[in-house]
């Protein structure tokens, strides 16, 4: 078995579906595909899934998923520079835990920022520029 990717997909949980959507939108600039799942309603963010691209989705699911800023941290592309998203952050109603920041100069890995956003989640944003 050979492996391309150690993240397979994610799901970042909300609570309030509707206002964690338009946050999501405003931050990125683009509107979410939505799909209801059984009992989990998702909202998709863009990615390349017939070149076997990974992606994630926002998900509200009573007592399945809970928001928080504790758990695990998941980056969030923003090529070509994350300061783009990070501007609207706030406007959007999310709180910018930590501005951008190179990772490392010498081993060219890029910038991050951290944020938390409208459902008390911290996510990280990350580009190479």
């Amino acid at each position: 078995m050979q492996l391309t990717n150690a993240l397979n997909w994610f799901e970042i949980p909300v609570k309030n579906f509707d206002r964690a959507k338009k946050f999501y939108e405003a931050i990125f600039n683009y509107q979410m595909p939505e799909s209801q799942m059984g009992p989990a309603r998702m909202g998709f963010f863009l990615y390349d899934f017939q070149s076997g691209k990974v992606g994630g989705a926002i998900v509200e699911r009573e007592g399945f998923h809970e928001p928080s800023d504790k758990g695990s941290l998941i980056y969030l592309n923003c090529e070509p520079d994350l300061q783009v998203v990070l501007s609207r952050v706030e406007n959007a109603g999310g709180k910018i835990l930590m501005e951008k920041t190179e990772i490392s100069p010498e081993q060219k890995l890029g910038f991050w920022a951290m944020i938390k956003d409208t459902e008390g989640n911290r996510v990280a944003l990350h580009s190479m520029g």
